[in-house]
């Protein structure tokens, strides 16, 4: 298992300049002391960071006395626990029998994972029915590189082709004093493209994992991988085109009537819109458009944040194309009351009006006007609790339906600006400035994590409301379920369930994962650095 060791020496004395601190606990004893377990550290050097280590928590002792310290609060039980931990992982390191243990164990739970990503690889290779040969020698170097012998590949491969009855491909025998020709690049990207084309993902049902198995099928392949990068976008825009097609042209064709008014031609079209009868509304007065932003203006709350006006309307929820995502399906028509909703996600610096120890959990190198993260479903709604009382109106967290009709108004737009994507102006999400396998490396937006609310002015969805796609991830009142294909009126979701629903993407989301209709969910309590939330207000009747 790789263990990413950071041992700046001497060591900050600022805990935000390094991450080394924040590992005291850790299940790795290596990863305790900062150290590498692939440099096999010699035991002085054991001995010298575990001697470091423990000398800058002894600096740090004097802050147990000042709990409103911002460094005490964020380094927390570590004043207390770190010199137990560090001095547990010296000895265990220390010692020849238990380091030979904890060796064994690093080693299984990285071949755990390089048999996880093996077996992504080998489910590709054998995507159309057959394996052959070239095929099964790029596994045999996928393994190898992944520390994996040539025996267990072999044995992954034997098991997988009789569990999927998929049998060995064996090529035509050579005609005699035929001349051998060598495989040209242009025949290893046909057989790429050959690939893709079985797979029979489209650019909405193709998840991160699958792209970089992909990716490692090209590469093992002889293929450069900027190149397979390249083609698989060709390949996703393609489809994407010919899908759109299909929708325009049955969506105009005409419909025969007959005689008594009813449709002859059933409908042959992939997508169909849900067209049954919509439930009744919730009494509320009924206004025109022009009476509902009279009667209810924009406004500024008592933090300074924009509440812009949704105004009341119906649209398509959910993903009417072809191949669209389980849990983007079926779509339907829902109808929704006006309600106000944030402009930008809530920010660092109005939240930490909520909660001020906030600010020692703020991602690195963020500001004020940065979105906040490190923020659970759970802490999100009690800042809206907080912000109710405070103002005397009703703030809380949008319901699944609400988000996306802010994000895609009513005329089906797949990203809140509109149809068109590749651009780095108009959200933040994996560009060059990222790491990740699917980073466009062909666009820079600017930023490599979260960005300042409202960097992207020409993002905003159809009622301007902005950084609705991308930046971080932002959380929903809803309890996730699976859509039922039937019309709704001011849907609010299952009243329980064991994860909540998230919508829009980030900064670590590829850029057909920005669409208005992405769904994500995990439990109640999960935080992370790229999930935050914005807040809607009920308009009062």
């Amino acid at each position: 298992m790789k263990c990413e060791a950071v041992f700046p020496t001497p060591l900050p004395d600022d805990p935000q300049k390094w991450d080394g601190w924040s590992k005291y606990k850790s299940t790795n004893p290596y990863e305790r002391l900062c150290l590498d377990v692939q440099q096999n550290p010699t035991n002085e050097l054991i001995e010298e960071h575990c001697r470091e280590l423990l000398r800058w928590w002894q600096k740090k002792l004097p802050l147990k006395n000042q709990p409103s310290n911002p460094v005490a609060q964020l380094l927390r039980a570590g004043l207390d626990e770190s010199s137990r931990y560090l001095t547990e992982a010296r000895m265990e390191l220390l010692d020849p029998e238990r380091r030979k243990k904890v060796d064994a164990v690093l080693a299984a739970e990285a071949e755990q994972q390089a048999i996880a990503e093996f077996n992504k690889v080998l489910a590709f290779s054998i995507a159309d029915g057959g394996l052959r040969p070239e095929e099964e020698k790029a596994l045999q170097r996928f393994g190898a590189d992944h520390g994996l012998s040539e025996e267990k590949v072999l044995q992954f491969i034997e098991a997988k082709l009789k569990e999927t009855g998929t049998t060995r491909v064996v090529p035509e025998p050579e005609v005699e004093n035929e001349t051998v020709v060598a495989v040209a690049p242009g025949d290893a990207k046909s057989e790429f493209l050959r690939v893709l084309q079985l797979s029979g993902l489209d650019s909405e049902s193709m998840t991160d994992d699958q792209r970089d198995a992909l990716i490692n099928i090209a590469e093992n392949s002889g293929l450069d991988p900027g190149d397979a990068e390249d083609m698989v976008d060709e390949y996703l825009e393609e489809i994407d085109r010919k899908q759109i097609a299909e929708i325009t042209k049955s969506r105009a064709k005409p419909t025969a009537v007959g005689l008594n008014g009813t449709s002859t031609v059933k409908a042959a079209s992939r997508v169909k819109v849900v067209d049954e009868p919509v439930p009744a509304t919730p009494a509320r007065p009924v206004l025109s458009l022009e009476q509902e932003r009279k009667r209810y203006p924009n406004f500024s709350n008592s933090l300074g944040g924009q509440m812009l006006l949704i105004p009341s309307g119906e649209f398509i929820m959910g993903n009417p194309f072809p191949k669209a995502p389980p849990n983007e399906t079926p779509h339907f028509r829902v109808t929704l009351s006006r309600f106000y909703m944030s402009r930008f996600p809530i920010t660092n610096a109005h939240y930490e009006a909520f909660d001020p120890l906030h600010k020692s959990k703020r991602a690195p190198t963020t500001g004020d006007r940065h979105p906040v993260v490190y923020v659970s479903s759970l802490d999100a709604m009690k800042f809206c609790q907080w912000l109710s009382a405070r103002e005397r109106r009703k703030y809380r967290l949008p319901t699944e339906a609400e988000w996306e009709y802010a994000a895609k108004g009513s005329d089906g737009r797949r990203y809140p600006w509109g149809n068109f994507d590749k651009r780095g102006d108009l959200a933040n999400f994996a560009d060059k400035n990222t790491s990740f396998a699917w980073s466009d490396r062909q666009i820079d937006d600017g930023y490599a994590e979260s960005a300042p609310v409202g960097s992207f002015p020409r993002g905003a969805s159809p009622f301007g409301i902005e950084d609705m796609a991308g930046n971080v991830w932002e959380w929903c009142s809803d309890f996730f379920e699976q859509y039922k294909a039937a019309s709704k009126a001011d849907p609010h979701g299952p009243p329980s369930g064991a994860k909540r629903a998230y919508r829009g993407g980030s900064w670590k989301s590829r850029f057909a994962s920005l669409r208005t209709t992405t769904r994500s969910a995990n439990v109640p309590n999960f935080s992370c650095n790229d999930l935050g939330f914005r807040i809607v207000c009920e308009c009062e009747s």
